[in-house]
Order: C-alpha cells, then sequence, then structure tokens
C-alpha cells in the first residue's frame, strides 16, 4: 500500500535526507505536501521531483519567488505557520515527517496528531516543550509517535525484543562532539567555525551546536521521558565517540540490547517510514572490522553542563522542558552570531530557568505561553550583559 507523506523542514538536512529515503522506494511512498523555509531554490527542486498538492514557505517573498520559478507547475502555496499546520495536517496525508528546525515545529506536530497523522518525529523539540499536551492527544487520537533521531529509533528497535514491563533503563549514547578532549581552558574561546566541526554527524547548524555542548542529548533525555514514559533516573547518558551503537535498553534481569549502525540518518528515517516493516537499503551497513572497537565513557558534567540542565527542567516538571529548549534556541543564535561565548550558553540557560516562575503546564498554549516568556527573558539578559 502507497503510504503518502506530508514534511515539515523539506529544505533541512533531515527533511533532504527523508526525500532520498522516499525517492528509493516509490512504489511505496509518495510526497503529498512540504512545508520549507525560505530556501526556493532547493525546494523548487524537490517539487518538480516529487509534485507534492500543497507547500508551504515562511514569508510571502518566498512565496512569490516559487510561483515564479515554477510557473504553471506551482501547486497551491501557503505561507507562515499556518501553512507549516496546513501541510502537517493535509487530508490527503497518511504520515506526516516532523522535521522542521527547533521550537517552530510544535504547533504542526499538535496538529498532525490532532489529525490523526502518524508521525514520523524529527523534530523532538515537540515532545520538550509541549510532550504532556502532543502525548495526551496521541492518546486521545489513537496516534503513533515513531521516533526519527537515532537514538529513539534504536531504543524503539530493542524494544521490539521484549515487553516494556521488562525494561530497567535506556542509555543514550552521544559522541561527545568536537571538544570531548579539548582543555577546559580553551573552551571559552572556542568559535561558531569550531564548534560547527562535528566528528561524526552532518547536520544543521543549531543541532551541530547542541552537539556540541551535549544540549542535544539533554533534550533526547526529555524526549525519550515522553516517548518510553520512563523518569528521569532511569535515562541515562554515555559517550560513544565511535557513533556506532545508537542507544541501548538494559532489562530487569541485567542484561541489555544495543542497536548499532552507519551514522547516517537514512537509517532511522527509513525504520520510521517503513515500520512495522523493515526495508531494503542500496547503501551499506556498518563494518564492524573497520570500527574496530567501540568504547564508552561516562558524561564528564563539568565539562557538560546543559545536559544536567535539561535533567533539572525534566525533573521540575511543568514548563520547565519548554523554557530550557527556549532559551537554549536564544543562547545557540546568539553564539553563532558572535554575541555569547560558547561557555556562556549554559550560563544563559541556567539564568533563564531561575528567572521563570513554574506556572501552568497542560494545554498546548500553556507550554507555548512559556516558551515565549522564556525568549523574553533570555533576551533580557543577554542584552543586559550579564552572562557575557
Amino acid at each position: 500500500m502507497m503510504r503518502r507523506i506530508a514534511i515539515g523542514g523539506s529544505t533541512g538536512s533531515v527533511g533532504v535526507n527523508a526525500l532520498d529515503v522516499i525517492g528509493a522506494h516509490p512504489d511505496r511512498l509518495s510526497v503529498v505536501a512540504l512545508a520549507a523555509g525560505n530556501n526556493v531554490e532547493l525546494l523548487a527542486q524537490q517539487v518538480r521531483a516529487f509534485r507534492p498538492r500543497l507547500v508551504s514557505v515562511r514569508a510571502e517573498p518566498a512565496r512569490r519567488s516559487l510561483r515564479e520559478r515554477l510557473g504553471a507547475d506551482c501547486p497551491e502555496v501557503m505561507v507562515g505557520i499556518e501553512g507549516a499546520e496546513a501541510v502537517a495536517s493535509f487530508p490527503e496525508a497518511d504520515v506526516y515527517f516532523s522535521a522542521i528546525v527547533g521550537a517552530a515545529g510544535v504547533r504542526p506536530t499538535y496538529k498532525a496528531v490532532a489529525a490523526g497523522k502518524q508521525v514520523a518525529l524529527a523534530n523532538k523539540e515537540s515532545l520538550v516543550a509541549a510532550g504532556a499536551a502532543i502525548v495526551a492527544e496521541a492518546e486521545a487520537r489513537g496516534v503513533e509517535i515513531l521516533p526519527v533521531d537515532s537514538e529513539h529509533s534504536a531504543v524503539h528497535q530493542c524494544l521490539r525484543a521484549a515487553c516494556r514491563s521488562e525494561l530497567r533503563r535506556l542509555i543514550l549514547t552521544a559522541s561527545g562532539g568536537p571538544f570531548r578532549r579539548t582543555p577546559a581552558a580553551e573552551l571559552p574561546s572556542v568559535t561558531p567555525a569550531q564548534a560547527l566541526r562535528h566528528p561524526t554527524w552532518e547536520m544543521g547548524r543549531k543541532i551541530t551546536i547542541d552537539s556540541a555542548t551535549l544540549m542535544n542529548k539533554g533534550l533526547e533525555v526529555i524526549e525519550a521521558r515522553w516517548l518510553f514514559g520512563l523518569g528521569p533516573d532511569h535515562i541515562e547518558v554515555l559517550i560513544h565517540p565511535q557513533s556506532a551503537v545508537h542507544s541501548l535498553v538494559e532489562f530487569t534481569d541485567g542484561s541489555m540490547l544495543a542497536q548499532l549502525g552507519e551514522a547516517d540518518m537514512r537509517h532511522p528515517i527509513r525504520y520510521a517510514l517503513s515500520y512495522p516493516d523493515r526495508w531494503e537499503a542500496s547503501h551499506p551497513g556498518l563494518d564492524l572490522a573497520r570500527v574496530g572497537k567501540l568504547e564508552f565513557e561516562a558524561v564528564d558534567r563539568e565539562r557538560f553542563p546543559c545536559l544536567g540542565l535539561a535533567y533539572r527542567a525534566l525533573e521540575r516538571g511543568g514548563a520547565a522542558p519548554a523554557v530550557l529548549n527556549a532559551a537554549n534556541e536564544v543562547a545557540v543564535a546568539a553564539f553563532l552570531e558572535g554575541k555569547l561565548r560558547f561557555t556562556s550558553i549554559a550560563l544563559l540557560i541556567e539564568k533563564t530557568l531561575d528567572r521563570c516562575p513554574d506556572g501552568p503546564a497542560r494545554s498546548l498554549e500553556d507550554f507555548m505561553e512559556a516558551d515565549a516568556q522564556a525568549r523574553r527573558i533570555a533576551e533580557e539578559l543577554l542584552q543586559g550583559g550579564s552572562c557575557a
């Protein structure tokens, strides 16, 4: 049976990989809607290749440019958050592939769930910022959320071998990023160019910085809480520089299962789009002889304070994870613009968490208000120079 896919974030790195997977299975997968930002040139190529019925772009100039490029072949084009939500809930779609970067992807993910779409989730911020609301809606609608992050996909695959009641803990692996061995005294002077040189993965700018600070792993801990129903005491992180073991699960008898594979996002994307089946891949699998060794080590929380802040937000609960995520987006953007030191990213997040009061956190609007408040506070702290 043909599965009809709507993609949010089609011109980002994960969206491009998703389209590569879809293009490799034209008899099984088709594209019916695409949401992108303002990369009109790439989006036009995607529209010509996959012929979606609906497209969304971030702003009106991008819509005009896309129409000029495509002429009579241009499908319906919408703009802004309304367009992104329309793509996510597009009636003809069976699956919404959620890959819009950051908190901008939360509302479209929620809309897809509310519309009864199966969700392939690459936008971890959806569950970080509004996990309670989205999971409650998914349960009410009978919607399945399939993880696309390699770590959560690994856990999902391992859990197919056992009952959830047999699970003791999850172990998410992290490469350690480019600064795993950098002397601590050199970290304050790290440049964006240095932080964007990830040793293993090729990703977008924001997620690459998150990997360098290990905030990406902290966000994944919070995401895992909602995907698998475990508290923070049962979700751990280990440094694994080879990035061959994508995650492990430990069961109540002490035994463990791990999922291994190449550091290639097409593997978890294909798994999410083919589940519960497994489809063949044209590219090779993991060559263990080439990898040679598998190393694991504990996380140095002093070197990577962002991970501890994520655990703190998860334990605090309510809207705290939404505050954490919003402050991190502000901090990463400031670092990339040269307005904040690398080591001050965690400081800005911590001060924002301290300043934001606990409030109600039940509906999507509750979480979005916490997100907006956190951004205002983080920007005030940044402008005030207290985190320089």
